[in-house]
């Protein structure tokens, strides 16, 4: 099945609703700018009354607050970090080696790179040895390394770009991205659509992209920050409306 993350989460009421109506997923975003930023202390709150079985994923833009301090903090299980002006968040590999080599993360920790359409241009060489670098990133780890499920594995593709890389509210073209999206299926990456997406829509860019998963924020929002629980609910019936037909 597809994999379906609601992001931009900042109350319970919010997060519970994403749970019943099966969400894979929920976000929170420690990004500064963002309408939808939430403190450690209220992330590490919902997340305690959260199922174990859904993933509780922090995004962030550098150079905000380090991804794995707060992954740590607030009890998350992943991360998802954004390429921007200032660089990618959580791109030390040191705290990333050392966080790993002490049994740190949770075992079934996702590390989400995430990148805005505008990012790759027209250049395609330039996406295929950027994706081809991702991918030998987890094959490179030391062998005594216990690589945590989904680690470097997941890609995902936003709109927006460099100065906001993400939370637009409105979706890339998604027919000019088939060939990028075949190529992270080609490293064996998987791929995460995001950016304007919504329970009319997201159909379409599962038919178009195929991507293992999708994530939303505006789409489902009664307004910046506050959920409107029927859209959560139709998106979520939407993508599982789209893996009974591909079945």
């Amino acid at each position: 099945m597809t994999w379906v993350k609601i992001c931009g989460m900042t109350n319970l009421e919010d997060a519970l609703v994403a749970v019943e109506a099966g969400a894979d997923a929920v976000g929170f975003v420690f990004y500064e700018k963002s309408p939808r930023c939430v403190t450690v202390e209220v992330a590490r709150e919902i997340v305690g009354k959260l199922p174990e079985r859904v993933e509780k994923i922090g995004v962030f833009v550098a150079p905000d607050a380090d991804p794995l301090d707060v992954l740590l903090e607030a009890g998350l299980t992943g991360t998802q970090a954004y390429i921007s002006a200032e660089g990618v968040a959580g791109s030390s590999p040191g705290k990333r080696a050392k966080a790993i080599g002490g049994d740190c993360l949770p075992p079934h920790f996702r590390s989400l790179m995430a990148f805005p359409m505008s990012f790759f241009g027209g250049d395609v060489s330039q996406v295929e040895q950027m994706l081809a670098g991702f991918a030998d990133s987890r094959r490179k780890l030391p062998e005594d390394v216990a690589i945590p499920d989904g680690f470097l594995d997941t890609f995902l593709l936003d709109s927006g770009n460099l100065r906001q890389p993400g939370g637009t509210g409105h979706p890339f073209d998604w027919k000019k991205a088939r060939g990028l999206a075949e190529g992270v299926r080609k490293e064996g990456l998987k791929l995460v659509v995001a950016g304007g997406l919504t329970p009319e829509n997201v159909g379409e860019a599962i038919e178009i992209l195929r991507p293992w998963g999708v994530d939303v924020v505006s789409g489902v929002e009664a307004r910046p920050g506050k959920k409107d629980a029927e859209k959560v609910r139709a998106f979520v019936k939407a993508v599982r409306e789209m893996d009974r037909k591909s079945v």
